[in-house]
């Protein structure tokens, strides 16, 4: 595996001394961080090339200020800091984990993200069968990864305002979009989606 490919995670716990100052007394928090990042790297970020360096505060208190972390735990992926000052958040983790490797790791196959009640997932995958294409299937939902690696693909292809719906769908490592375009790229005539590009916040039609 490439350097280049590998998520790197870096974590400043409350430990170590500097001049006079030594801490002795164990941190609940960075022990907590610590379990919370083992534990999701095992599960949702299994599969990822992931390296976590763990460094005493006090010996290195100066390198996470400069990023603006100064509360121990901190928690830094890619260089940014994602938490500090409290218990990881596995979520946020996993998104700024999944969103680093995204961005190295382009799509090469056919995949289709979406949702079981969505009829649009559905006939998207059926137009796939249909067209005797294979394909990897992954439901936003019950997928924790999934949710945030296809925000992490589809958020600079559309841009980070635009409204993301399901199913968003890529053949070949190519972004096709949603189920209309995977019609027209199969030749296949269906009646348009009107709901398509809506939020709670679009206007009315």
């Amino acid at each position: 595996m490439s350097p280049d490919n590998i998520v790197n995670i870096l974590v400043y716990r409350w430990a170590g001394s500097w001049g006079p100052f030594k801490v002795s007394i164990p941190c609940g928090e960075c022990a907590l961080t610590h379990d919370v990042i083992s534990d999701t790297i095992d599960n949702e970020l299994a599969g990822i090339p992931v390296q976590v360096t763990t460094l005493d505060w006090l010996d290195h208190w100066w390198k996470p200020l400069l990023k603006g972390g100064w509360h121990a735990p901190i928690v830094l992926v890619e260089g940014r800091v994602i938490s500090q000052g409290a218990a990881l958040n596995r979520g946020v983790l996993t998104q700024a984990a999944i969103e680093a490797h995204a961005a190295r790791n382009p799509i090469e196959k056919n995949i289709v993200f979406g949702k079981s009640s969505c009829p649009y997932c559905v006939l998207a995958k059926q137009q796939l069968d249909e067209s005797n294409m294979d394909y990897e299937y992954h439901d936003v939902v019950s997928e924790p990864r999934a949710l945030y690696e296809m925000l992490a693909r589809v958020k600079p292809i559309i841009g980070a305002k635009t409204p993301v719906t399901v199913p968003q769908i890529w053949l070949d490592g190519h972004y096709v979009g949603g189920a209309d375009e995977l019609s027209a790229h199969l030749q296949i005539k269906v009646e348009p989606n009107p709901d398509r590009g809506q939020c709670s916040m679009s206007p009315v039609r």
